[in-house]
């Protein structure tokens, strides 16, 4: 399975959510270590840099995060928050989240681990609390399991991105279409 980190979703909490992959099959964690979180932080445009995290940094970013995902399907099923992910989600909101600064060279965030978290915290308590609720969607390839809004025309969107499960659906289905489709002519 591909190491990279993907940012699909159309917003950063949903896209941290989705760094435990096919969470209904073989279940691919993204966050192995310390560094393999900060790499997330950066990569999602959240920080610069971030001081080294540790072991407890990822043990609390899995916990923030799979309360993330518990909330995120509440009210995409339109079902009550689930309290225990409530309380996770804002105790970790209520930290200090990342502070930009101005420097000679322009803007620059540097954070810690627990910044990160918190700003990751507070960005998903403004998307559920706020007008894309309805826009969220599960991606239609049934090995994903990441959460996305949908912005497209008609809200007509079902997958994720195409690249990572929009491809591998269409490609699957052409291939079955031709193999029950009329049998081909011998040479």
């Amino acid at each position: 399975m591909n190491l990279d980190h993907v940012f699909v979703c159309g917003h950063p909490a949903l896209d941290f959510a989705a760094t435990l992959r096919a969470r209904r099959s073989t279940r691919f964690e993204m966050f192995v270590t310390p560094d393999r979180l900060n790499a997330w932080y950066v990569e999602s445009g959240l920080v610069d840099t971030i001081t080294p995290g540790e072991e407890g940094d990822v043990r609390e970013a899995t916990r923030v995060r799979e309360a993330i995902y518990r909330l995120a399907t509440n009210r995409r099923l339109g079902e009550d928050f689930d309290r225990e992910a409530l309380a996770v989600v804002n105790a970790a909101a209520r930290k200090t989240p990342v502070t930009p600064q101005l420097t000679l060279a322009g803007r620059h965030t540097d954070a810690t681990p627990e910044q990160a978290l918190a700003t990751v915290a507070r960005q998903a308590v403004e998307l559920l609390s706020g007008p894309d609720v309805p826009l969220m969607k599960e991606c239609g390839n049934p090995e994903c399991t990441r959460v996305y809004i949908d912005r497209s025309r008609g809200m007509r969107r079902q997958w994720c991105g195409m690249e990572s499960c929009g491809n591998k659906i269409k490609a699957a289905a052409y291939r079955a279409r031709k193999k029950s489709g009329p049998a081909a002519t011998a040479h």
